[in-house]
């Protein structure tokens, strides 16, 4: 498998407040997850990273060995506990107050993905040539959408589509959205921040994964490009894993 991590602040925030890591914990077993953080005076900042560290300290030492169902279980306690560690933080500093962040990660064997999440940053699949998105946005728009109040096109310039049905670190209790998926050969999967997925369509991503004169460090290139080109009006991050013969971390 071959990873590809990228993070950029954008044309407008002064701070980034996006977290992403990925690493490769034996061979044939990955982790990766992006966090967008929100809270203001660098409070998003500190929950997104909290978030991070907290997940990535819960995987270390996981092996290839679980199974499917085990993996699931480890991917929904790892993004509770760090839950409960920017709760805390949030509850007993007074400039944390109402800090949270969203998340979305995987944890990818030789074929299979788990996908987590809580809130609007995305995992999409692409697998020849088709891109699926494989998250549900716990969102207002989202909600308004599913009872048939506005439609797809409608949400996406809808002045509330920012605002957050559920998030992590907020409260003390959180339920986290866990699947998993059939994961082959070449198949890549994109994680992202809504820095990207607001700013260029689905159509825009799946050319961009397609593009066979890119490798995948520039394909991630690319698609933080485009969000810029766009507005670049958030921060923007992306991690790509591709389900590639060798093994590899890219940049």
């Amino acid at each position: 498998m071959k990873t590809a991590l990228r993070s950029d602040i954008g044309r407008i925030r002064l701070v980034n407040e996006d977290r992403g890591w990925s690493e490769i914990l034996e061979p044939g077993f990955v982790v990766a997850i992006v966090a967008d953080g929100m809270g203001g005076h660098q409070a998003g900042d500190v929950a997104s990273r909290l978030a991070v560290d907290t997940f990535r300290e819960a995987l270390q030492g996981s092996t290839a060995a679980l199974s499917t169902e085990e993996r699931r279980t480890l991917m929904s306690q790892a993004i509770l506990q760090a839950n409960e560690v920017v709760f805390d933080t949030a509850s007993n500093n007074e400039q944390y107050h109402n800090m949270g962040t969203t998340v979305v990660a995987a944890l990818l064997s030789d074929d299979r993905a788990v996908i987590g999440h809580i809130g609007d940053s995305r995992a999409y699949q692409w697998r020849e040539g088709k891109l699926k998105q494989l998250t549900e946005d716990h969102t207002l728009v989202n909600e308004l959408v599913k009872s048939g109040q506005i439609t797809p096109e409608e949400a996406e310039h809808h002045p509330r589509r920012n605002v957050l049905t559920r998030a992590l670190g907020t409260d003390e209790q959180v339920e986290v959205d866990i699947r998993d998926i059939a994961w082959e050969k070449d198949d890549i999967l994109l994680l992202c921040s809504d820095g990207l997925s607001n700013m260029i369509g689905a159509a825009e991503m799946a050319e961009t994964l397609a593009e066979d004169g890119l490798d995948l460090n520039q394909k991630a290139d690319r698609l933080v490009q485009l969000a810029l080109q766009a507005g670049g009006d958030d921060n923007i991050t992306v991690a790509l894993l591709h389900h590639a013969e060798d093994t590899e971390l890219e940049g």
